[in-house]
């Protein structure tokens, strides 16, 4: 009967983290939250080549760039990235506020 109590407990221990408590997906004009579809941070370390297909896919569009940095912006959500490319991956991902974009 005890190791029954114990799986009972341990299977619904992961049901506690799926609790939803509201909207984060952009807490304010241009910045997502982390871990948000438009937070672009977990592109971080991609291939830039196939990864850019996914950043497009999300309604960022790139607007500049300065040798191995560009800056994508997405025009629904307000929300800016500067991403650094180095060795044909992103280096560095960077969400910024929209005015930096």
């Amino acid at each position: 009967m005890k190791t029954k109590l114990i799986w009972t407990f341990a299977a619904a221990l992961p049901l506690a983290a799926c609790v939803e408590t509201g909207d984060t997906s952009m807490p304010e004009q241009g910045r997502p939250a982390v871990g948000s579809e438009y937070d672009l941070s977990s592109f971080e370390g991609a291939r830039a080549g196939q990864a850019e297909g996914g950043i497009m896919a999300l309604g960022y569009e790139r607007i500049r760039s300065e040798g191995l940095t560009s800056w994508y912006f997405n025009r629904s959500t307000g929300a800016c990235a500067r991403i650094t490319t180095s060795d044909g991956r992103y280096s560095d991902v960077t969400m910024l506020p929209a005015e930096d974009c």
